[in-house]
């Protein structure tokens, strides 16, 4: 028989997908289950009720990279000759060809962390989840892994931090998840299997060039892959075995990943492996969420790092941002609780959560700047909760000087900026019900208006029933215009400068 040559280019090259798909499903193990890694698949995914309802979460962004008190990627920066951390590296320990990051893990202890005397906090604080690093780009794992000795059991504070952690977040009642950053570290860590290129250690190679050390700093890569996320086929399978036991050893019911959606089919595998499992270890009930930075489709949670959607979102979406730097930096700013508020109200009237790492010490605990921010907030929470937690978004999110996206600056990975000075002309609208939750970002000088609640407005066909404001027990006066439901100043106002407005509708 013969074949053209085209003919025979297509069916060779069909041979060659199929043999692949082959050889990925022999390497790759998938908890059986509904879920395929195909995107058809995984577009069948049901946002779980839980999450939809959370709003608030806490993170533990924490490990050995807070040990010197300078702040984000000490790991990575202190092998790039001349940056901060390289400087103050090498006047404090010496230099990194002498004394590198292996030996920065030995040096954390923890000693203060109080997983459970944290987590009370961070409930008392309202969040409804908790988020542990899983493994920063360090590749330093933070449990108890069988395939990975550079693990927190085996060194460092030798504790099974992500399963002490789990055990605290179970014990307040409150949802765990897993933070993973592997999948960038491949490429991260290549500063590693550099030397100083002047002064006098110029040419002796950092400790990452040490064969005895590839499966903390992984192997020098090839020429070219240098991305966010790595090329290498081995590491793909690595990031995954890593993955599966992360997530076979602890069932959390979040898990997160520092990038887009790893490594195509291997990503979309681990992702039907997590869902599967989850359900296996649910009696076939889905509870996991997948937070991704890239949009969704239904098919995960996306998350936006430092930054906010623009509009509501058809699906539920997730913020993680930071009350300060990443790690624990020496004389770091911390967010108010003010605007940590204005911030969770702006992302759920869009139909997002936030998740927002709490900066903790190198041993363990919180500066009290942070204790009393997380008090703060647990005065707020407890009145004003009802129009947050279980809310749905209104028809619009909002209006107001903010609402206009030239007046808010791009977010540092997609959205707008999570950083805002709200007027008190901004409203923020959230639903449950029969009930608007209508949120004044500052506080009033004046009587608030509302222009979405005139009576010729679009956006209402319901008759305003009544309006109270959250935290008082006030009589407030109202009346409905053509123009804006008018609330007049409150006399007597709560403490706190959000307000909240609770308006029944029939």
């Amino acid at each position: 028989m013969k074949i053209k040559k085209n003919k025979l280019f297509s069916f060779i090259v069909v041979l060659g997908l199929v043999a692949s798909s082959s050889i990925h499903a022999q390497q790759i193990h998938i908890n059986p289950g509904p879920f395929k890694p195909t995107n058809e698949s995984l577009k069948e995914y049901k946002y779980p009720q839980w999450f939809r309802d959370a709003k608030f979460g806490i993170w533990s962004h924490w490990g050995p990279q807070a040990v010197p008190r300078q702040g984000d990627w000490y790991a990575r920066n202190m092998y790039i000759q001349g940056s901060s951390q390289n400087k103050y590296h090498t006047a404090t320990y010496g230099p990194p060809s002498k004394f590198g990051y292996k030996d920065i893990i030995r040096l954390w202890k923890a000693e203060k962390w109080n997983p459970e005397k944290l987590m009370a906090l961070y409930k008392k604080a309202g969040a409804k989840y908790f988020v542990s690093m899983g493994s920063h780009h360090d590749n330093f794992f933070l449990w108890n892994s069988k395939i990975h000795k550079w693990n927190s059991v085996n060194m460092g504070p030798h504790k099974d931090v992500v399963g002490l952690w789990q055990k605290a977040a179970r014990n307040q009642g409150l949802k765990f998840g897993v933070s993973e950053h592997l999948a960038a570290s491949y490429t991260w860590f290549q500063t590693a299997h550099k030397a100083d290129t002047s002064g006098a250690y110029k040419g002796i190679p950092y400790d990452g060039n040490d064969a005895q050390y590839a499966d903390l700093y992984h192997t020098l890569a090839a020429p070219g892959d240098d991305a966010w996320l790595t090329t290498n086929d081995q590491w793909k399978k690595t990031w995954y075995n890593n993955i599966e036991e992360l997530v076979n050893t602890y069932h959390p019911d979040l898990l997160y990943s520092d990038s887009k959606l790893p490594f195509d089919e291997t990503g979309r595998s681990m992702l039907a492996n997590f869902y599967n499992g989850n359900m296996a270890h649910n009696s076939g009930k889905l509870t996991a969420v997948y937070n991704c930075k890239e949009p969704s489709e239904g098919k995960w949670a996306q998350d936006v790092e430092r930054g906010v959607l623009d509009s509501i979102s058809p699906y539920p979406w997730q913020t993680d941002t930071s009350i300060g730097d990443w790690y624990y930096r020496t004389g770091q700013k911390y967010r108010s609780a003010t605007e940590i508020i204005q911030m969770l109200i702006d992302i759920v009237s869009k139909n997002g959560n936030l998740l927002i790492n709490v900066v903790q010490t190198p041993e363990g605990d919180l500066e009290q700047d942070v204790i009393t921010i997380l008090e703060e907030l647990a005065t707020w929470m407890p009145a004003n909760g009802e129009g947050i937690y279980g809310t749905r978004p209104w028809k619009t999110y909002g209006e107001g000087p903010s609402t206009i996206k030239a007046n808010q600056t791009p977010g540092h990975f997609g959205g707008l900026s999570d950083t805002y000075t709200y007027k008190e002309t901004d409203i923020r609208f959230t639903s449950k019900d029969n009930d608007l939750y209508a949120f004044c970002m500052d506080v009033p000088t004046g009587n608030i208006q509302i222009k979405s609640l005139g009576k010729q407005s679009k956006l209402n066909n319901k008759k305003i029933h009544a309006v109270k404001l959250l935290g008082s027990n006030e009589k407030l006066k109202w009346e409905q215009q053509d123009d804006a439901l008018i609330i007049y100043k409150p006399l007597n106002s709560p403490a706190w400068r959000v307000l909240t407005f609770k308006i029944e509708l029939k």
